[in-house]
């Protein structure tokens, strides 16, 4: 059996304070709801556990970069990390 994963709006939310909390290059721009798209998948397979905490959150994702989908792993990249 399957299981599938719901992400719930919390994980975008989430995802969105991560990749603005963790870039200083991007600092004035946060991710575009593109991006936040992009990731969200990827934020609710690898990284669950950290929704509400966007620096757990950035470091999660940042250190499961190489399963990213190539999309999020360059979403990840161009907001330092």
């Amino acid at each position: 059996m399957k299981k599938s994963i719901h992400v719930p709006a919390a994980a975008s939310a989430a995802l969105i304070l991560t990749l603005t909390a963790g870039s200083l290059a991007h600092a004035q721009s946060g991710p575009t709801s593109q991006e936040q798209m992009t990731c969200r998948s990827d934020a609710g397979k690898f990284c669950s556990e950290h929704i509400g905490k966007p620096p757990q959150m950035n470091a999660c994702l940042r250190a499961n970069k190489e399963k990213l989908s190539e999309g999020c792993r360059k979403v990840v990249e161009s907001h330092g990390g």
